[in-house]
């Protein structure tokens, strides 16, 4: 018999998020320069388009975070006790944490968290058609923000999985915040894995966020769409362009939506005025290098316990472990590993 996932917990109920959406809409338009929060880009066709995303040649980060974790995984048994709850933030298609879970000794329960509910539930259904003993427990939420885990079994550890180098999504000090609430909500004995996208040359970039079919435009334009659709929007969606350029200074790309005309567009209920060339600012992604993630980690919570990136240093996975006081640096064997401190140490 296949086991069927949890009903989905939500952390927010869904009328208030819609409400948190028109206001967000209404500030980030009303603003001296225009922004809306890239989480606002995953409604369910934003999560397709982006699956989409992830398979195309100019995007290297997940065929190349996929070829590390299956490098990576094997390793993970020897760091996470048995009868751990894996917990994934913005679990997405739940792709990649398969080859997690098939790493991890006889994982409890997986815990998808992701705002799109529709792309939670066809997830958190294959989940648990394909792992019958697993407990599948969709939170439909956003994990920016607090929200309630559910009850490990026992003293099970739990172990968070945050892959696709949507940390970088986060500016740093919002990027330190949430590790600080990631740490805490993961609790003593806790672990995370972490995807974090590298800095390189600005063309290799470019490319990954200006894609020769246009995919990566008609994913950021959708958020137009999806104000229209739910905010009684008037975006004609022709009149906009899809801007990606690399931020040299800032370590980051940018991605904007540019009026292609003066106009005015109604949305959420009022009138926004728009110059030729004015953009909608709608998501940063912040590049690193490995020994700034770890600093950034370690002020955050965590002890850097191991890092791991492709020949080619395009991509990172960084295993982070719940310190007992904030700054830990994991002692070095002898073969260059970091090593979980015993108990007493």
């Amino acid at each position: 018999m296949t086991a069927k996932p949890a009903p989905m917990t939500r952390a927010n109920p869904l009328q208030r998020a819609r409400e948190e959406f028109r206001a967000h809409v209404r500030r980030g338009l009303a603003a001296p320069r225009k922004a809306i929060s890239c989480k606002y880009l995953y409604d369910h066709r934003g999560s397709q388009l982006f699956e989409e995303i992830t398979r195309l040649p100019e995007y290297y980060p997940t065929r190349t975070e996929l070829a590390l974790l299956e490098r990576v995984a094997p390793e993970l048994a020897g760091w996470i006790e048995p009868g751990a709850m894996l917990v994934e933030y913005g679990s997405g298609s739940s792709t990649k944490v398969r080859m997690v879970l098939d790493a991890l000794p006889a994982p409890t329960a997986y815990v998808p968290v992701d705002i799109s509910q529709q792309h939670l539930r066809s997830a958190s259904r294959a989940l648990a058609r394909d792992y019958p003993r697993l407990a599948v427990k969709p939170i439909c939420a956003d994990y920016t923000r607090p929200f309630l885990l559910p009850a490990a079994e026992g003293e099970a550890p739990r172990l968070g999985f945050f892959p696709g180098s949507t940390i970088g999504n986060f500016s740093p000090p919002e990027a330190l915040a949430f590790l600080k609430g990631v740490a805490g909500e993961l609790g003593p004995g806790g672990a995370f894995l972490v995807g974090v996208d590298l800095r390189k040359d600005r063309a290799v970039l470019e490319a990954a966020y200006n894609d020769a079919r246009g995919v990566t435009a008609a994913f950021n334009l959708n958020l137009l769409a999806r104000i229209n659709r739910e905010l009684g929007g008037t975006f004609r969606l022709e009149e906009f362009r899809h801007q990606a350029f690399y931020d040299e200074s800032l370590g980051r790309i940018e991605m904007h939506l540019v009026s292609r005309k003066a106009q005015e567009v109604t949305a959420a209920g009022e009138v926004f005025r728009f110059a030729e060339g004015e953009t909608i600012h709608t998501e940063n992604s912040y590049k690193y290098d490995l020994q700034g993630f770890r600093r950034l980690a370690e002020r955050s919570g965590f002890a850097a316990a191991r890092s791991w990136c492709d020949p080619a240093r395009l991509f990172s996975l960084h295993l982070l472990l719940v310190a007992e006081q904030p700054g830990t640096i994991l002692p070095v064997a002898s073969d260059g590993r970091h090593l979980r401190p015993e108990a007493g140490d």
